[in-house]
């Protein structure tokens, strides 16, 4: 049956958006797929910003990257990486332009909310040895008791010494766990708000009960526990004070749905990015424009410290690259930055068919349906935003509708109800054209995450097509 005049007008004007499963070839899907198994195997390797970097230089060294103090004198075709104390990469290819002319950056960051130990976790209370904690980014702290949590971390003793923790993964290890009230004798706590039901002072994890066997001793439970970290990684109480250890979930990553077509799994946010722009990073060949990828630390908390994305480091970075491409022209730095563009790689909030409420559906983000481009975030009045430019969303919609990508374009909620922030701001400060570009994802921020298989692949394939533009 032929189509309508009307038929045809609204095909060729309106904006739709497609499931990017409809109409799928099953070759295309099963590429789809194996990527995405690979991306699943990853995320259980590298739950934490330390995991995350240590396996992303296994993956750089393999693919042909030189850390940058390694390597006197960069060319194009090279392929470079700078590791910022354990936390946080840089990487770059050379392409053939000058540095100065610019660069295609994507940006993502590889830590996520958790919990952390404090510096004196350790204590015994009721026959039971328990660790306090503090939580790390914007947790619904109600979501984080009564599930299996593993530790990873460092304790770096006071000759220098670092002690890798890794407790809660194999199936042989034991998991540790944050206990709540019985339904039974919660009858004030469920009066309260679920903001206040449970304080962050009470995200206490459980971590033995076997008493010591000495009555001399006064704290048994708490001295079983430290003699057997002792014996089995050399620790004492006070090394407590100069170590890193986070609690994150124990859950493994894992395929979705009857049909296998989405991923849940702790950390999305923004493992998910991190992951697909790295892999795009890997895949690249000769290139015109030099591209570099950030993956960096405590964006969940403000991207602050010498990890994070207000760091002098990135821009150590860039320094170094054009120390050794020989490029020393006055003010070679700033050309650089100001001439560079950059996709703010960070997840964005899928709408929720149970909580749509919050959604202002024309300008959702939806699952499946491709990477989300976001002009603006901050809240209310924009407060807070990088507002990229219509001229440079104009460019980055051609480079994905001219290789055929599908894409959308969203708000985080309505006006008053939503709003966050990414590292894009960070970057627009020092000149360079930032747009937010990330992978929907249901739950964000939970223990446990939900994304399109769809979209992770699609993101790799716009991340790629940026970086080769």
């Amino acid at each position: 049956m032929e189509k309508t005049k009307g038929e045809i007008l609204e095909e060729k004007l309106f904006n739709e958006c497609k499931n990017g499963f409809e109409g799928l070839d099953e070759n295309k899907k099963e590429v789809i797929f194996k990527f995405s198994d690979d991306y699943i195997n990853f995320l259980n390797k590298a739950k934490t910003e330390r995991l995350f970097t240590k396996e992303t230089i296994k993956l750089l060294d393999y693919n042909g990257f030189k850390d940058i103090f390694n390597v006197k004198e960069i060319k194009p075709g090279d392929k470079i990486y700078y590791v910022n104390r354990s936390k946080a990469v840089y990487a770059a290819v050379i392409g053939e332009d000058k540095l100065s002319n610019g660069l295609n950056l994507i940006g993502a960051h590889i830590d996520s909310p958790r919990l952390d130990l404090k510096p004196n976790p350790l204590y015994e209370d009721g026959g039971f040895a328990l660790f306090k904690t503090h939580y790390y980014g914007g947790i619904k702290k109600y979501q984080w008791t009564t599930i299996p949590l593993a530790i990873h971390g460092v304790v770096v003793k006071s000759s220098g010494e670092v002690v890798d923790i890794n407790i809660g993964e194999e199936d042989t290890d034991p998991v540790f766990t944050i206990t709540d009230l019985l339904p039974h004798l919660a009858k004030d706590q469920m009066k309260k708000t679920l903001s206040d039901g449970i304080a962050g002072e009470d995200l206490n994890l459980l971590v033995g009960s076997i008493p010591y066997e000495d009555e001399k001793v006064s704290e048994k439970v708490k001295l079983n526990i430290l003699s057997i970290l002792n014996k089995k990684y050399g620790i004492t109480e006070r090394d407590f004070n100069s170590a890193e250890l986070e609690l994150v979930p124990a859950f493994k990553a894992r395929s979705l749905g009857f049909d296998e077509s989405m991923v849940a799994a702790y950390g999305q946010d923004d493992k998910s990015c991190a992951y697909t722009s790295l892999r795009a990073l890997l895949d690249l060949d000769k290139l015109q424009r030099t591209a570099v990828l950030l993956l960096t630390d405590k964006e969940e908390i403000g991207s602050m410290g010498n990890t994070g994305m207000y760091s002098a480091n990135f821009e150590h970075f860039v320094s170094l690259l054009l120390e050794k491409t020989l490029e020393k022209e006055f003010n070679c730095l700033n050309k650089c930055l100001c001439n560079s563009e950059m996709l703010s790689a960070d997840v964005t909030s899928a709408s929720d068919p149970t909580y749509d409420f919050v959604d202002e559906k024309n300008n959702a983000a939806y699952l499946g349906r491709g990477l989300c481009l976001i002009k603006y975030t901050g809240g209310r009045g924009k407060s807070g935003a990088s507002d990229a430019s219509a001229e440079f969303v104009a460019k980055v919609r051609d480079i994905f509708e001219s290789n055929d990508l599908l894409y959308q374009i969203s708000d985080m909620g309505k006006i008053d109800v939503g709003g966050g922030g990414t590292i894009a701001y960070i970057l627009a400060d020092r000149g360079i054209d930032v747009l937010d570009a990330g992978i929907p994802v249901l739950s964000m921020h939970a223990p446990y995450e939900v994304a399109s298989k769809f979209d992770i692949y699609n993101a790799y394939e716009c991340y790629k097509a940026f970086f080769e533009d």
